[in-house]
């Protein structure tokens, strides 16, 4: 019997890899689902039973660190900072460790006691998995004492504990009460990802019940752009006021509710949790699922509320001060990455452009800049198109934006100090020239990606009809007018949302909420017990799709901050 217990401890200790720690809970739970895809499961781990230690790379073991609740052995970490052993390293991309939750250990690459951790599997192995373990041959020869790891293992199973994230559902409309078809649904739709407070009520026809929109002027003026830490002040501030006049101008309340939909990336971290923890606090207080949606997507998907011929496969353009984006839309969260941008969107150059020539920039740079540019010749200043050498569908505007100020420098305007309301008539004059030409050669830009991006997507999808353009960028009509040259020249019809429907609003989060409610995949309502505090999973850089094999770019940039798996691969892995 002393072997087959030592196996058994093997096998709850064999996760030194990603994989190990994978079949370890497969095994041992009734839930995650064995169909669960491995990139859920790793949120799952993480989230829901944080005794489960991950390994730091690369520490030392520094003497005792003080903590609030008292001290513990230390972590010492590359750059210098200390944090006690059960600090929890949640690198998605790094490999699973279990750490041990205690003092004296020889050194920080312990595998790790397992006696702490099997009270905190919920629901616990029973006796049949403990056999099932008992029965496997292990792995990898270890020999460490067993009777204690075994006596646990086979105790009685406590009463589960609540999740600390609810697990991805995929269920049909018809198992939900609260509405018999489509029609009568009743979205509410949070977004706060960036600098805008939003909300709407939108009803599964499209009806558009309400919107409320609350920006903050004031802060992009005295920061110069979007502050993250400021803009979330200001989001946690307003959302409570914009989203209960959102419930009010639709004549509606909580209890009227089909679900919450909510942003939940990409975006600001900061900005995300706001909208993320008013959105579950409502489903929570009400019983309501909730719809975590993709910001890009919504504003891909927003096209098909206005347009109700405009069916799938569609070819779609995303532009905004954050991204740039080529996708071809096979169907509902089933993209093709054909293009992004290698480092600043266009509405980054845009804003920043606005802002080296002085304009006004409370209502936005990209309005103020096509406005000035009315003024100036297109082809004043010779600015140079960016990565013509490169014949795919990525972007890059960094290199425009030096080009820009650069032209600044040279004409010696002191846009810092004279704004463009109190520029002379010939320095406004030479402002607008810049504005003209670089807003010529950034379109050109868009243009000549685009047109790749049509015949690509035209070979992959011969049956598309509509080239969508969406996000800030596309109020611009200077951008539409031109775009609109693209699609007519190959034989495609130009969809751009109204421009309040083009930046960013709760009515394109309630309406791709309902899309994919209908579809069956929300989550649960939280539990009723879930903490006030809780750390959400967040998606702030988060694909949209799968990056198509030609579009691949040598120029694109490393980028080394986690990135979510994109959204298409999401609902491939939880369908399969």
């Amino acid at each position: 019997m002393a072997a087959r217990e030592e196996r058994a401890v093997e096998e709850l200790l064999l996760p030194e890899t990603a994989d190990g720690l994978r079949r370890l809970v497969r095994r041992s739970m009734h839930r995650p689902p064995p169909w669960m895809p491995d990139f859920v499961l790793d949120d799952f781990i993480k989230c829901r039973y944080p005794p489960l230690r991950y390994k730091p790379k690369r520490t030392e073991w520094c003497g005792e660190h003080d903590k609030r609740n008292g001290t513990e052995d230390a972590i010492k970490f590359d750059d210098g900072t200390e944090r006690g052993s059960n600090f929890l390293v949640a690198q998605r991309h790094a490999p699973y460790f279990l750490m041990a939750q205690g003092k004296n250990l020889p050194e920080p690459s312990h595998i790790g006691m397992a006696a702490p951790l099997l009270p905190t599997l919920s629901p616990p192995a029973s006796r049949a998995a403990a056999a099932l373990l008992l029965r496997r041959a292990p792995p990898l020869p270890l020999s460490l004492p067993a009777p204690l790891l075994l006596r646990r293992l086979l105790a009685p199973a406590p009463s589960p504990s609540p999740p600390v994230r609810p697990s991805p559902t995929f269920r049909s409309l018809a198992t939900m009460p609260s509405a018999a078809t489509a029609a009568d649904l009743l979205m509410l739709g949070i977004e706060t990802s960036c600098d805008d407070t939003a909300a709407a009520v939108v009803r599964g026809d499209g009806e558009i019940l309400s919107q409320v929109v609350s920006s903050q002027e004031d802060l992009l003026v005295r920061w110069g752009g979007v502050a993250p830490k400021m803009a979330e002040e200001a989001h946690s501030l307003a959302i409570d006021q914009v989203v209960q006049k959102a419930l009010d101008d639709a004549n509606v309340s909580e209890n009227d509710l089909s679900a919450v939909a909510v942003t939940v990336g990409p975006g600001l971290s900061l900005c995300l949790r706001v909208g993320v923890h008013k959105a579950r606090k409502i489903a929570k207080s009400f019983r309501l699922p909730i719809v975590g949606v993709h910001h890009m997507e919504a504003h891909a998907l927003v096209s098909r509320l206005v347009n109700k011929d405009l069916d799938f496969p569609f070819l779609a353009l995303l532009i905004s001060g954050g991204h740039n984006l080529l996708v071809l839309a096979h169907g509902l969260g089933q993209y093709v990455q054909l293009g992004t941008t290698i480092d600043d969107a266009i509405g980054e150059a845009y804003d920043k452009s606005a802002r080296w020539l002085g304009l006004d920039i409370r209502k936005g740079g990209g309005p103020a800049l096509e406005q000035l540019a009315l003024e100036g010749d297109p082809n004043a200043v010779k600015f140079s198109v960016p990565m013509r050498q490169h014949k795919d569908c990525n972007f890059s505007y960094a290199g425009l934006k030096t080009q820009v100020r650069l032209a600044i420098e040279s004409r010696n305007i002191s846009t810092d100090d004279i704004p463009i309301s109190s520029a002379t008539r010939d320095d406004r004059q030479i402002r607008a020239n810049i504005a003209a030409s670089f807003q010529r050669v950034a379109v050109l830009h868009l243009e000549e990606r685009c047109q790749r991006a049509v015949e690509w997507a035209l070979k992959m999808e011969p049956s598309i009809k509509y080239f969508v353009v969406s996000g800030g960028v596309a109020s611009n009509q200077y951008v539409r007018t031109h775009l609109n040259q693209i699609a007519e020249k190959n034989g495609l019809q130009l969809v751009c949302p109204p421009p309040r429907l083009c930046t960013d609003n709760g009515v394109m989060i309630a309406w791709t909420g309902i899309e994919h409610f209908i579809a069956g995949r929300f989550d649960d309502p939280p539990a009723v017990d879930e903490p006030d505090d809780m750390q959400y999973d967040l998606r702030p850089r988060w694909p949209l799709g799968e990056e198509y094999s030609e579009g691949r770019s040598a120029s694109r940039s490393m980028k080394t901050a986690r990135v979510h798996p994109s959204l298409t691969s999401m609902i491939q892995g939880s369908v399969h």
